[in-house]
């Protein structure tokens, strides 16, 4: 059997039995998608390096305990616990980078833009986007998980209330009160929106 026809199921009743190299798949399938949940959760690329890290420890440590269904959903559910330790971690002991401290006119390359669009178009793009992460940042910890689950990775509902162990309809409230905020904050930000998004 080639090894993309090998099913999760399979992987981890194999990972059950101390094959690492069955783990070793599924991590290759799903890091991707550990890692953008704890980008989008913990807002900075070195602390979701370790909470994706920390993820596939974990589920590897508690392969056992898995119950069967949704392994993805199970992930999550590791990944936005373990992002949520660490944001109170860090609240209650705040940390300050040097490089947070550099100059804004560092050595670094400016990076060049594609033929389609001007270097204008480029800026507002990159400005947007900061824009869009800075008001989901701001977002309720569990209001910001539903919007990245649903909005970002795509999941279903259901996914994401087996993801978090909570019910449907929360999952949609939430999801609601998520966008209206992430709306109202981007009209903030109302000379980079698109005119058909501007109030």
């Amino acid at each position: 059997m080639a090894k993309q026809e090998i099913t999760d199921e399979i992987l981890i009743e194999q990972s059950r039995q101390g094959q690492l190299e069955a783990f070793n798949q599924l991590v290759l399938r799903y890091q991707n998608l550990v890692y953008s949940v704890a980008y989008r959760l913990m807002n900075d690329g070195a602390s979701a390096g370790d909470v994706t890290q920390d993820t596939f420890i974990k589920a590897y440590q508690r392969i056992n305990t898995f119950k069967g269904g949704n392994f993805k959903a199970w992930l999550t559910r590791i990944a936005s616990n373990l992002c949520y330790d660490e944001l109170r971690r860090q609240k209650r002991r705040p940390q300050t980078y040097l490089e947070d401290m550099s100059p804004e006119d560092s050595d670094d390359p400016v990076p060049i833009p594609s033929d389609d669009s001007t270097p204008e178009e480029v800026a507002q793009q990159s400005e947007l986007q900061q824009a869009i992460q800075q008001c989901i940042s701001a977002l309720k910890d569990d209001q910001r998980t539903v919007l990245v689950l649903s909005d970002v990775q795509g999941m279903s509902y259901q996914e994401i209330a087996d993801s978090i162990s909570v019910q449907i309809g929360t999952v949609k409230s939430r999801l609601s009160r998520a966008r209206l905020a992430v709306r109202n904050c981007l009209q903030g930000f109302s000379e980079l929106l698109p005119d058909e998004y501007r109030l």
